[in-house]
Parts: structure tokens; sequence; C-alpha cells
């Protein structure tokens, strides 16, 4: 498969869950620029996101520890890069352009730690409220372990040594106060997962041949948005 002369094609590390998703409304969202109905902000969840992201680079212009990390006996270090600031915002990302497919990947990291062998790892904030909070990665949502894989995926084709492990930092917001207060407290656990990115490299070809396909392809049969255009579309041309 040779590379398209014309303008690299970005290619988002959300859209590669889109398409995971849906190829569907992922064609539809790329093709003909139809995007899936959006829902409120989550902006609790960007808060949390920058306050530990704060919290994390006080401990790495110390080159110290984390007290989490120390808590459930990490060998890592939040390290220093001089990408990080690049690679953590939403529109650049870290980025890889795939030669065989011209699509310019890209995703935002949340942190970056490096452990003892150098290996930098790969680590996501996420925030919640759940009467039970997720303890391992089997009860995170599937899309937060592609998202990690695809993380791990791009830090490899730049060429860095990258753990198979990576952290969720799961920050859990307690309901069991008697009053606010004018103040959430959280439960802070530190998640493993060992990533496997050999899915990302097949996924990316299957992107591009459904983009260079002249007909949408069939929804997924878990795909709410899908169901519901067509529930839609047959009550009113009965109608």
């Amino acid at each position: 498969m040779k590379s398209s002369p014309t303008s690299p094609r970005k290619l988002s590390r959300s859209k590669i869950d889109l398409f995971l998703e849906c190829p569907c409304c992922f064609y539809l969202y790329q093709k003909h620029h139809i995007k899936r109905p959006s829902g409120p902000p989550f902006l609790l969840n960007t808060a949390v996101d920058h306050l530990l992201k704060q919290e994390f680079d006080y401990h790495r212009s110390r080159g110290e520890q984390h007290p989490l990390q120390k808590k459930y006996g990490v060998d890592a270090i939040p390290i220093p890069h001089q990408d990080l600031d690049q690679w953590r915002h939403n529109f650049t990302g870290i980025q890889y352009l795939h030669p065989s497919t011209n699509f310019l990947i890209f995703g935002a990291i949340d942190d970056l730690w490096q452990n003892s062998q150098n290996e930098y790892i790969v680590v996501d904030y996420k925030a919640t409220s759940k009467k039970e909070p997720a303890k391992s990665a089997d009860q995170l949502w599937p899309s937060f372990l592609t998202q990690m894989e695809i993380y791990q995926w791009l830090l490899r084709q730049k060429g860095y040594s990258v753990s198979r492990t990576g952290y969720f930092v799961h920050c859990n917001a307690r309901k069991d106060k008697q009053a606010f207060d004018a103040r959430l407290e959280f439960d802070v656990t530190l998640i493993s997962y060992q990533g496997d990115d050999g899915w990302v490299e097949q996924t990316i070809y299957q992107i591009h041949d459904c983009l260079n396909q002249s007909q949408t392809p069939n929804p997924s049969p878990r795909c709410e948005y899908c169901q519901y255009r067509q529930k839609a579309s047959n009550a009113l041309s009965n109608s």
C-alpha cells in the first residue's frame, strides 16, 4: 500500500475508538462531516485532570516519587520530558505519521513516568463517582484500555522504550458524607494494566480501507446512535 502524495489525514485516538465502536458512525463523520450528538462537557473531570497534573508536576520538578507511587510500591517517578506539554495538549498530542496510509495519528497523554529500566510508563487520569469504584483494569470501560494501548503504540513508533505496564490514577468522588460543605472528597487508587498494542497497526489499515470505499459500512449492532437513526427513519417514513 503506497503513501498518498496529498497532505496527511489527521486521525485522533478518539476517532480510532469511534471506528472500533461503529464503522458506520466513523464513516459518516470522516466522509460526510455528520457528527454524533454530543453530550455535556465533563467539566469536573477536566478540573480533576488539571489538579492531578499540577500535583504530579510538583514531584516531577523535584525528581522524586509521588506519594501514590510510594503507597503502591511502583518502581517509577514522574519523568521530565521536553515534549510533555505538547503531548498533553488535546489538539497536538503525541503524533506519528504512518507512512503506508499517510495518517497523522495523534493522542493526548495525561502523564509520563519512567521506571529503573528507563522504560516510559503511560499514565491516564480517570475521575468518576460510583458506589463500587473500579479496583482492577477489567472493571474499567474497554475504551480506557484501548486508549492506553494507542498511547503506548505511539510512543513506541517514536522510538521510545515503553513498559507494557501502564497505570490509571482512578479518582472516585465519595457520596457518603453527611453534607457537601462546598467540597468533594475522592478516594484515589492506582490501577495497573498490561497493555497489548498488537491490534493497532491492523486497525489503522482497516480504517484506511474503510475511508477508501464508496459505500457506508454497516452499523455496529451495538450502536445506539445507529439504532435510533434507523428507528426514527422508519417511524417518519410510516407516519
